[in-house]
Order: C-alpha cells, then structure tokens, then sequence
C-alpha cells in the first residue's frame, strides 16, 4: 500500500536532502581532485599530468568500494529495513569527509598522506554505495505506482543537487580568499561543512518510517522464507542477468556525468589549453548541472505514462550523438558555448537518470531488491564513472577530445543494447516476494 499524499511529500524531500548531501560530499572530493589535490597531496616534482592522473586515481577509488558498500548495506538493507541502513550510510559519509577536511598535505606528513586519503575516499565510497539504495527504496516503495517514477526523482535528483552545492561551495571559497589561502586552508570549508549529514540521519531515524513493502516482507506469514539469510548471495542467484545489464544502463550516465563535471573542469583551466578560469569552469559546470534538475523530473513523469525503456533509450541514443557536439563547442573557449555544451550533456543524461530509480525497484523481489539495485547500480558506476576522469584525461594528452567524444558515445552504445534486452516494468507489483 502506497503511503499518504502528505507522507509521501515528506518522505520525498527527506530522500532528496539527504542524497543531496551525500552526494556533495562525495562530488566536492571530485572539484578539489581537479584543482586541490594534484599540489597538496603529491610530490611537488611530480608533473602535472601526472599529478592530476594520480589525484583522480584516488577519486576512483571510491568508485572501487561502491559495489561493496552496495553489498554491505544492500544485505542489511535488505535483512534490518531500508531506513536503517541508510543512517548508517549517511553517519559514515558525514563522518568520513569531516575527516578528509582535517588531513594534512604532503609536505607534513610526506607519503602518509595520500595514503590516508585513499582510506578516506574508500569509506566515501562504501557510504555512497550504500546510500542510493536506502534512499532510492524510501521514495520508491512508498509511492503509488502511477507516479513510482516522479517519485524516483526525487532520490536522482540528489547527484545533480550535490553537483550544484559542491560548486556553489568552491566558488564562494575561492572568491573569499587568496589562491594562496585556498590552497592552504580555504579548500576545507566545503569538507569541513559536511558535518550536517549528521544531523539529518538522526531526522530520518527518529521521523520517518521503513516502507510499506519492507513491512510487509517482515510481517508475512513465512518470515524465515521471505528473508533469505544472505540477500546478496539470492539477488546474484535470482536476478544475475538484470543486475548485469542494470550495470550496463548505467554505463552511458556515468561516463558522461563525470566527463561533464570533473574532467570537464581539468579540461577547461589546463594552462596548456584553453586556460579558463577556475570560477568560469564552475559556473559553468554549476549552470549545466541546474538544467539537469528539471529535465530528471520531466522524463522520469513520461516513464511513468510511456514505460521506462523508452525514454531511457532515447537518452542513450540524445547523449551518444550530443557528445560529438559537445567538445568542438567547448573548444572554442566560449565560456555561453562551455555553458550551452555542458547543459545540452545534463539535459540528454536526465532522460536516463530520471527513470533509473523506478527501473531498477521494479527488476527485483522485496526480499533483494536493495542488494540487486545496489548491486546494479554501483557495478554501473565502478565500470562507467569511477575511470572516466582518468581516461578522459588520457586520450586528450595522448589524442584528442575527439576520442573522448567516441568514448562516451561507445558507452551510450552499451547502454542501449543493456535497455534491448531489459524487461518492461512499470506494472510490476513490489510488495511482490519471490
């Protein structure tokens, strides 16, 4: 049973503050990969590009530990309730960039540094991983399911909304203080402000309630058969050709979500390039990432009236084409054109993103559908977003953005032909148990 209209409003903006939050929290790591931590964290001999590869190496490795922490958190999830295993993830992302705001730089405490960011950005990852899910199944689980997908929304529209906070942090930082003073304390703020995550998991313990699906799961009459007693280990059995192909139609997002909003920053203020500013790259990036908020409410309501498939597969098909537009506009160093490039990218990932939140509820039964849309999901993300800075970065120094182009629209391909051999869902009853 669906909750209240009231409830279901409640609900709905709690998942989307709270994935907002995590999501800047993960995403402010990405801005400082791209203009901190190259400096702060590594050798000062080491060359540029190689400090720059080496620093996004380290914003992959919370990519790495996304499908564990999907595991983690999607067993428990799965086995205590949704709600429980998203504080957990919140308190540990709140908790861990805290920490990555007080480390120390390179010349203080020399190759222990970067080590320690590693472990920080893992724990990242791990609460990320878990967090989607949790958030994802509140919204989902809840909502009736003429307007699953509109619900979905509000727990996709998080990733954009953290975009928009981390670069509205970083611009007020660096319009407050010295490059100097940036780079030495100013970079903290962002980090440092995290803490608040906190707070809010204690809101969605002591105020909201698991799902009517959960609900139901823990009180049917079998209990010990509807709770598998490792839920990873049934959706890897049960569901092992959805999650593989949920993991491919994720791969045509991420690659181009990381493109436009990480390396697209490295990109665009490379002294050897088009040498733009580090706040012209932000706003723009900032700009861009504001359309995608709308456009990911608009599809993912025509999911709900035309079937997800659909929509998601135009997408793939609007992003692979767009890509090759895209650079040549930002070629020009036109900081509007920038602009335009980026938002076009946003608006043709939303047609995918949208919908992806009902998509995946849908592929799986009750008892694992958090492990299998965690599952799906961080796969997706480890593959498609976790080395799209790094690549990116490559085939420009070795190529030409032109590869770049041909890079993303080879994983729209793969997200097309992930969507052909998906099922249609919207029907799909989730108070269902296999």
């Amino acid at each position: 049973m669906a909750a209240s209209e009231k409830s279901m409003r409640r609900v709905a903006l709690t998942s989307l503050g709270g994935t907002s939050i995590e999501w800047y929290d993960f995403f402010i790591y990405g801005t400082a990969a791209a203009l901190i931590f190259p400096t702060l964290f590594f050798p000062p001999d080491m060359p540029a590009y190689i400090g720059l590869i080496a620093s996004f190496g380290t914003f992959a490795v919370g990519f790495i530990a996304r499908p564990v922490g999907g595991m983690l958190f999607g067993h428990y999830g799965d086995r205590l309730g949704r709600k429980a295993a998203l504080v957990t993830a919140m308190v540990m992302m709140g908790v861990a960039t805290t920490l990555i705001g007080l480390l120390p730089g390179y010349e203080k405490i020399g190759p222990l540094a970067p080590i320690l960011l590693i472990l920080l950005r893992f724990v990242q990852g791990l609460a990320v991983g878990g967090q989607w899910g949790g958030a994802m199944l509140l919204v989902t689980e809840s909502a009736p399911p003429e307007k699953r997908g509109f619900y979905g929304a509000f727990a996709q529209a998080g990733a954009p909304v953290g975009v928009i906070l981390a670069n509205v942090a970083f611009l007020i930082v660096t319009a407050s203080v010295s490059t100097e003073a940036l780079l030495d304390w100013g970079w903290r703020i962002p980090f440092l402000a995290s803490i608040v995550l906190i707070g809010l998991s204690m809101y969605v313990q002591l105020t909201l309630e698991d799902t009517p699906a959960f609900k139901e799961l823990i009180e049917s009459s079998e209990p010990r058969e509807a709770k598998p007693s490792s839920p990873v280990i049934q959706a890897l059995k049960t569901y092992p050709k959805e999650i593989t192909l949920a993991a491919g139609a994720f791969l045509g997002v991420q690659v181009t979500f990381y493109i436009l909003i990480v390396f697209a920053i490295s990109y665009g203020t490379d002294p050897a390039g088009l040498a733009l500013s580090k706040s012209d790259m932000l706003i723009a990036v900032l700009i861009s990432t504001v359309c995608q908020v709308p456009a990911l409410f608009f599809f993912a309501a025509w999911s709900d009236r035309h079937g997800r498939r659909g929509v998601y597969k135009w997408g793939a098909i609007v992003t692979g084409l767009w890509a090759f537009v895209m650079f040549p506009l930002i070629n020009t160093g036109s900081l509007p054109l920038i602009t335009l490039a980026l938002a076009g990218g946003q608006v043709a990932i939303a047609m995918m993103y949208g919908p992806q939140a009902a998509l995946l509820t849908e592929l799986f039964s009750t008892e694992v559908r958090y492990s299998g849309a965690s599952l799906g999901y961080q796969l997706g993300a480890i593959v498609g977003g976790g080395f799209a800075p790094i690549i990116a970065t490559s085939l420009v120094v070795f190529g030409s953005s032109v590869w770049v182009s041909g890079y993303i629209a080879l994983a729209c391909i793969l997200t097309y032909l992930s969507l052909v051999l998906l099922k249609e869902t919207p029907v799909t009853d989730l108070d269902k148990v296999a």
